[in-house]
């Protein structure tokens, strides 16, 4: 063989390997940039969990903060209950019994402190009535068309810690 036919066999030899190895080169590149645009979707997908996650913590948070005296305020409320039992009693004409400026004062600030905090009295006479807020004790006759279905009166009163029910009425419902 001549050095021309042997120059001729090596570049058509190698011509066939350059294209051979540009194929699996840009199999390579696009398999590449396959696995890349996962790996972008993985993140991105991981960064949204991630943000909503903390979304999730931070309200969570909130509304333990909200409602962390939960507990503490239920246990005050029967107190409460019979200070206004005694203002009541105290306020009635038919009583020499007076509630003392001091005790007054103290009960005035005791309100004002549980209002700040986000402590509500439901109010329920005559309201009609809804078992998602009021606990019916007993039913009565309604002494008026208008009073059926309605609150008549409110044996102990219902409490909304930031607007969450706390401690439901409990009520008397005219039939």
């Amino acid at each position: 063989m001549s050095d021309s036919s042997k120059e001729k066999e090596t570049a058509e030899t190698k011509k066939p390997k350059a294209k051979t190895s540009r194929r699996k080169s840009k199999e390579q590149i696009q398999e590449l940039e396959i696995q890349l645009a996962e790996a972008k979707d993985k993140h991105l997908r991981l960064f949204a969990e991630f943000e909503n996650f903390k979304k999730r913590n931070i309200k969570e948070r909130l509304e333990l903060r909200k409602t962390a005296a939960q507990e503490t305020l239920q246990a005050i409320l029967p107190v409460i209950d019979d200070f206004d039992r005694a203002k009541k009693s105290a306020d009635s004409s038919d009583t020499e019994e007076q509630f003392s400026e001091g005790v007054l004062l103290v009960y005035n600030k005791l309100k004002t402190v549980l209002d700040s905090i986000g402590l509500k009295e439901m109010e329920s006479n005559g309201e009609a009535f809804d078992p998602e807020l009021h606990e019916a004790m007993t039913e009565i006759p309604a002494p008026d068309e208008s009073l059926k279905g309605k609150i008549i009166d409110t044996i102990e009163k219902g409490y909304l810690l930031n607007d969450k029910i706390i401690r439901h009425a409990r009520v008397v419902v005219g039939k």
